[in-house]
């Protein structure tokens, strides 16, 4: 008898001593989740004010234990309010479950300092907690927004190629005192079907899902040239009519900075921002009565400016996601049955004397008949016409 690997092999034959060491392969493939002694529900907050009037938002939601994926879990009923240096006091209201906004006559000061307090209701922990003081330090603005078109592939004949596209910014603070930044992003994008059907105009809108931050501290100047917003890829259809990216540039304190470095670090790891806010990333918030307990998240104070850009070109080679709308055609006046509900018109030729007889254009996926299926047919306010 020997043993090899912890396997006791004795006189068997040859297919018994595959099956077992194939048995044995396939035991140690399996999902391992380790038994920590972890809590199992600390809050999470995710707040920001800016020296802009708006509607700036807290959120407060439970934590999930390790290894469990779902929706997150809000923590309503909360008291939240906001002091700063100067003893000033502004209260949030709940505007849905979970989130707390500020009054729309707010705006924070640059220069002053704000700590979020938070008084939780008896279900979740009846517990108080608030952040450290954040100064709002100021934000300089964005220089410039613009637009390179990348050739993926040249054009060859009667091949036009496949064109893409990367987004920059710069920015730079001649007194060199925002040296920690981070930006988001959201996009609008106008959709315009090929037939003339009621719903033919749409905008499709989206937020940026990613973290963007960067630094100049090891530089002697506060510059920041060609940093890269977003890349629009040949394989979405946003560049095929018209597309606009409005660009937030925020300022950061550098503890700040560090606390989105790391989830960065972790999402581009697990390829998702806010899914998770792991509990070995330190937030700014406490809990005063349990001081030995985590609070997940971050409460940002932040001098905020934007710049939108509009792009309007030729893009080879963008993915036609309508192309192959047309499934079937009728000629005259018979009915057609699932009209409406599993077949839709693009094209009614009515006939009138003397004239062909009626011709209907129709098609089995209803996108192609009804844009509103993927955006809105409403005209954004900021959404400029072409003349």
């Amino acid at each position: 008898m020997k043993l090899y690997n912890n396997i006791i092999i004795s006189k068997i034959c040859v297919p018994g001593i595959l099956i077992l060491l194939l048995f044995s392969i396939n035991s140690c493939i399996s999902q391992f989740v380790p038994v920590i002694e972890e809590e199992k529900e600390l809050l999470v907050v995710q707040g920001l004010i800016t020296d802009q009037m708006g509607n700036d938002t807290v959120k407060l939601s439970k934590s999930l234990p390790l290894g469990v994926k779902s929706a997150a879990r809000p923590v309503s009923g909360c008291i939240v309010f906001i002091t700063n240096d100067s003893g000033d006091e502004v209260y949030l209201q709940q505007q849905e479950p979970g989130t707390y906004v500020v009054p729309s006559y707010y705006q924070a000061e640059t220069g002053r300092s704000y700590t979020l307090h938070i008084r939780a209701n008896s279900e979740f922990s009846n517990f108080s907690y608030e952040s450290i003081p954040m100064i709002l330090k100021p934000v300089p603005p964005i220089d410039n927004l613009y637009y390179e078109k990348k050739v993926i592939e040249k054009p060859d004949g009667f091949y036009k190629g496949v064109d893409e596209c990367q987004i920059y910014l710069d920015t730079h603070d001649t007194l060199n005192n925002c040296r920690f930044y981070r930006w988001d992003y959201s996009e609008t994008w106008m959709l315009r079907l090929l037939f003339d059907v009621p719903n033919h105009i749409c905008w499709l809108s989206n937020k940026s899902n990613q973290v963007f931050i960067e630094t100049t501290k090891a530089f002697s100047e506060d510059r920041i040239k060609r940093h890269p917003v977003t890349y629009i890829s040949s394989v979405t259809d946003r560049l095929k009519t018209k597309y606009s990216i409005l660009v937030n540039q925020y300022s950061l304190n550098e503890d700040e900075y560090i606390y989105w470095q790391k989830i960065q670090n972790i999402a581009d790891n697990v390829g998702g921002l806010y899914d998770l806010i792991p509990a070995s990333v330190p937030g700014n918030m406490r809990c005063i009565e349990r001081p030995q307990e985590k609070v997940l998240g971050y409460f940002s104070v932040s001098s905020i400016v934007s710049r939108r850009l509009f792009i309007k070109d030729n893009f080879n080679g963008i993915i036609d996601l309508y192309g192959k709308c047309i499934t079937d055609t009728v000629i005259g006046e018979q009915n057609i049955p699932d009209l409406g509900v599993s077949v839709w018109t693009l094209f009614d030729h009515v006939a009138i004397p003397w004239s062909a007889p009626r011709m209907r254009v129709l098609t089995d996926n209803k996108g192609c008949a009804d844009c509103s299926l993927r955006g809105s047919t409403i005209r954004p306010s900021f959404w400029i016409d072409d003349k």
